[in-house]
């Protein structure tokens, strides 16, 4: 069974995706993106990694009242080379511009055997398993990065400069769930510490530092000073090497320069993201490539175990165990969160549709209504950006 908190409570998937697409919608995404947007989100929650599912939504909207994400942004290739594009996600929302970026490098990986992507203009996009996974659907594999605001210091240093850069490649199997690795350059994701903030917890020592360079079990110490590397030196290196390849390579911002999604509510983000598309299909049949996969894992789990290890688990599989169970009894969602989409619903005049626990039934279809665009304001957006007016121009939904 997946761990819960004493502070959450179920929800079913597909409510979950609905309503998360319905905000999007009022907070004027366009109905296709803010699918897009929520099925993004609720995967993350669904294969347990909640500090990239429902609980950014509020910032994400946020920033979008506050004129710092566009949400009709559209994608524009700035430079095309063979299998190679330069992509402007133009401000939009991480999640939905990398979904267009996938469906353009499909077909080119598809033609030169491998495509690869950068972006620049882009926000925090959520969980990158989750492009990495679509790929592996369609018998490719997406090796993936991004850059983020500054959380991780190099060696040596007590001043954040790197995001936790995270790396992910997902490989199809014969076994209905792809090998998925996917782990930040930090010694932990900052989204761990973002959530022992919200639940009045400390984090265990060893994750990060304080402002003056000593080690902290303070959340809000740590989210103000530095995260540390993963594994010392050798993180230190690796996080370089993607801040080179999504950050310096697409164009995007670079180190500091990254703006926060939480802190900076004043300008937008610039985050960059790297993609490596291979069509597996370019090496070997697919087939042939599930079933050495297949024996791979086969012969990992055949190892001797270590004392007290009952089963040898491969990168992947308790995620897939997590969604299936999440599947069946939903998803658990915090307290917080929970009163955040209230809120949210409150602010743009969306009907508050998520199930209590004992009801994982999917809603019933309905005629939708579309918001009036200028009727809502949200509870908590910057004054300061409300002062200074959106960045980008503003969109009327239509009456």
């Amino acid at each position: 069974m997946p761990t819960e908190s004493a502070s959450s409570s179920r929800c079913g998937v597909v409510w979950a995706r609905e309503l998360v697409r319905d905000l999007a919608v009022a907070a004027k995404v366009p109905p296709g993106d803010a699918g897009r947007f929520a099925d993004a989100l609720v995967a993350a929650d669904v294969a347990g990694i909640p500090t990239h599912g429902i609980s950014r939504l509020n910032i994400y909207l946020r920033r979008i009242q506050a004129g710092l994400i566009n949400p009709r942004a559209r994608l524009a290739v700035r430079r095309r080379r063979g299998g190679v594009l330069v992509l402007d996600a133009n401000n939009g929302l991480g999640q939905v511009q990398t979904l267009k970026a996938l469906d353009k490098l499909v077909p080119l990986a598809r033609e030169h055997g491998v495509a690869v992507a950068t972006i620049r203009n882009s926000q925090h996009f959520g969980a990158v398993s989750y492009y990495c996974n679509r790929a592996a659907a369609q018998g490719m594999i997406l090796i993936a990065s991004t850059n983020g605001e500054p959380a991780v210091s190099p060696e040596g240093a007590c001043q954040a400069f790197f995001g936790t850069n995270p790396l992910a490649a997902s490989f199809p199997t014969g076994l209905g769930w792809p090998v998925k690795i996917d782990f930040a350059t930090s010694i932990v994701a900052r989204g761990n510490i973002i959530a022992a903030q919200k639940r009045g917890q400390r984090i265990p020592p060893g994750w990060a530092l304080n402002l003056e360079g000593e080690p902290t079990t303070d959340a809000a110490a740590a989210l103000a000073g530095t995260v540390l590397a993963l594994g010392g030196h050798k993180g230190y290196a690796l996080a370089l090497m993607l801040e080179v390849l999504s950050g310096v390579l697409s164009g995007a911002a670079i180190g500091p320069a990254v703006g926060s999604m939480y802190k900076n509510m004043n300008r937008a983000q610039g985050v960059g993201h790297f993609l490596c598309l291979l069509d597996i299909a370019a090496f070997m049949d697919v087939s042939e490539f599930k079933q050495r996969v297949d024996q791979t894992i086969q012969g990992i789990k055949a190892c001797r175990k270590r004392p007290g290890v009952s089963e040898i688990l491969v990168p992947g599989e308790r995620s897939h165990r997590r969604a299936q169970e999440n599947h069946e009894l939903g998803i658990p969602l915090e307290e917080s969160t929970r009163a955040e989409l209230k809120q949210l619903c409150k602010d743009l005049g969306v009907k508050f549709r998520l199930n209590p626990v004992d009801d994982l039934r999917p809603p019933a279809p309905r005629r939708r209504s579309l918001p009036r665009a200028a009727a809502h304001t949200f509870r908590g957006a910057s004054s300061q950006a409300s002062r200074r007016g959106p960045t980008h121009q503003a969109h009327r939904w239509p009456q």
